[in-house]
């Protein structure tokens, strides 16, 4: 199984028809979707679909740090 993670910023139509796509696969899961504004739809999308979301700063972004603990914690093999 391999676990993806995706970056989002908008409203998550792409993000959700992802995780929908991959929702059936016994190969690839969406484990997790990361965004850098908490207040953009991708949340509630993928939240529905019983998927985390996780927002970072800009700060948090050019150190890298949080969200690349983030990605080993959901044990992610693809963005």
């Amino acid at each position: 199984m391999k676990n993806v993670a995706i970056f989002a910023s908008g409203s998550g139509t792409n993000a959700e028809n992802i995780a929908r796509y991959f929702s059936k696969s016994e190969n690839v899961k969406v484990e997790v979707v990361l965004s850098n504004n908490k207040n953009v739809g991708v949340h509630a999308r993928v939240n529905n679909l019983g998927i985390p979301s996780f927002v970072f700063s800009r700060a948090e972004f050019v150190e890298g740090t949080p969200i690349l603990a983030k990605l080993a914690e959901s044990q992610i093999d693809l963005i």
